[in-house]
């Protein structure tokens, strides 16, 4: 076998994430309820599925390597020029080339403890040295991230608004004044991930073309298209030019470009999905009461649950869950790990979840002792 590099030979043969298709083959059998990877059960819109078919017809050519379109659809939606925005393969596909760009081997990043993983996938991927930050009482800690940032002489500073895996948010107000008091050299990569499930006043309204920062959106979770992967950043334009150095130009297809398109333009069906989140994330935080556990407040389309004690009973709950049929998942770093994180779902789903976290939360709790 011809070597890796010294730094590729280095790294675990993992990935950030373990798929529900993988555990299901572990299992030998499909989930009841897929609610784990905080994708959109309520779909795209209807307008956007029948874009997709017929753009199927053409997938015989390659797409526009520019996302002409879409880039010019997007900067009209955000009222920004199509020099601002830069398309990628979802968020996960533009954290990778936005540390491709900035991480040489040895650059300090700044993070939080149990933030969103990906991130340091493409961190330790290109060398990068990755300094963490607790959370505080369940929310990303701004002050200490911006802290640790001029400690270390960090090039990047990932903060997500509102935050995967707690759900938890901050006001637009304190993320303002994060932007404000960034050290020099430092970039923001302001993960908005949730921007369209968030409640009002959690978004901030930043200069497009302040030279520190860098928003990144998603169609993965309002607009229900997590498995066209398409995902945008909306920054400096310097910087979006940027990415055409490093990008795949081919890499988001025809039927991923017309789906979003017609998502963008139908706003009555995100508006619909938004009210139905709401209304499902009371139902679990209530499935989440009735099973003894504690929801705590979201901000996304998921619900985070505390299950009262520390990770190795939660990793209990966790596994009698999943043993039963539901997949879900959990924050992986202590204090987080006492905490299980359910998506929110349609009803036949939901119904499924409120038969089997009761009983899989009293054999977690039989078990433990």
């Amino acid at each position: 076998m011809i070597p890796l590099t010294p730094l590729a030979a280095t790294l675990p043969e993992t990935v950030p994430f373990t798929g529900p298709e993988a555990l299901e083959r572990q299992l030998g059998r499909p989930f009841r309820a897929r609610l784990g990877a905080n994708e959109s059960l309520f779909g795209p819109s209807p307008a956007a599925k029948a874009a997709m078919q017929a753009a199927a017809a053409d997938v015989w050519m390659y797409a526009d390597p520019e996302g002409y379109q879409l880039k010019a659809a997007l900067a009209a939606h955000h009222g920004v020029a199509s020099g601002n925005i830069a398309l990628g393969g979802g968020i996960d596909g533009l954290l990778g080339l936005i540390v491709r760009l900035m991480v040489a081997p040895g650059d300090a990043v700044v993070t939080s403890l149990g933030a969103y993983p990906t991130f340091n996938f493409h961190v330790a991927g290109h060398g990068g040295v990755l300094h963490g930050v607790p959370y505080r009482a369940d929310l990303e800690d701004p002050a200490a991230l911006l802290d640790m940032a001029r400690r270390t002489g960090a090039r990047l500073l990932y903060f997500a608004n509102p935050d995967n895996p707690m759900g938890s948010h901050h006001p637009a107000g304190l993320v303002a004044d994060m932007v404000a008091n960034l050290p020099p050299g430092c970039l923001l990569v302001l993960d908005e991930a949730y921007a369209d499930l968030a409640p009002a006043g959690t978004i901030p309204d930043l200069p497009v073309e302040h030279p520190q920062v860098i928003r990144l959106r998603t169609f993965s979770k309002g607009y229900g298209m997590a498995g066209a992967r398409v995902g945008y950043a909306i920054t400096h334009q310097g910087l979006a030019r940027a990415f055409d150095k490093v990008r795949d130009h081919f890499g988001m297809g025809r039927i991923a470009q017309a789906g979003a398109l017609a998502a963008l333009a139908d706003q009555g069906w995100l508006a619909s999905v938004q009210a139905q989140v709401i209304s499902a994330r009371a139902r679990v935080a209530g499935i989440a009461q009735d099973s003894g556990l504690t929801p705590l407040p979201s901000a996304t389309n998921f619900v985070t649950i505390d299950c009262g004690r520390d990770g190795d009973h939660a990793r209990r709950v966790l596994a009698c869950v999943l043993a039963r049929g539901v997949f879900i998942r959990m924050p992986g770093v202590a204090p987080l790990d006492r905490c299980i994180r359910v998506s929110v779902g349609d009803a036949r789903s939901l119904s499924v979840l409120a038969e089997v976290l009761p009983e899989a939360a009293r054999e977690a709790t039989r078990t433990g002792f």
